[in-house]
């Protein structure tokens, strides 16, 4: 029996390191990266991409509707759970760890001791609503980022 592929998954590929298209992305601070590797994300279906935080960035708190396996690549991926960003709150996963982090989870992450890359694996499609419209990068009254 022959089952229907996935988007992005009808033949085979593979995707190098020096190979990855990073891109900027609205919902980010300026300087956060998002690399789309399989699937495409603002449509239904799987999809799996890689985000990469410089060091001292903030996510301030949001959540995605979508739920999501994270796996950190590289750096150490600072993320704590609720709607208020509280460094007490974070906790430190080293590369190698793997998130599963439920849709509609109030969170937030630190790339506190430097860069880190994630992949996040989930079922599209995406989505990123932050608790404070003034934390929105895309909100245009917003026109810096919290570091």
């Amino acid at each position: 029996m022959v089952r229907d592929h996935q988007p992005g998954e009808a033949v085979f590929k593979s995707i190098l390191p020096e190979d990855i298209d990073w891109k900027p992305f609205p919902a980010f601070p300026p300087s956060a990266r998002l690399a789309v590797l399989v699937g495409e994300p603002t449509q239904a279906g799987p999809y799996m991409v890689r985000v990469k935080v410089p060091s001292g960035v903030k996510l301030m708190p949001h959540r995605h509707p979508e739920d999501r396996i994270y796996t950190v690549i590289s750096g150490v991926f600072y993320i704590g759970f609720g709607d208020r960003f509280e460094e007490e709150d974070l906790k430190a996963y080293p590369p190698g760890s793997v998130v599963v982090l439920p849709g509609d989870t109030w969170h937030f992450h630190w790339a506190k001791s430097g860069e880190y890359v994630t992949q996040v694996t989930a079922i599209g499609p995406l989505g990123l609503e932050y608790k404070e419209t003034q934390d929105d990068p895309r909100n245009a009254a917003h026109s810096h980022s919290r570091v």
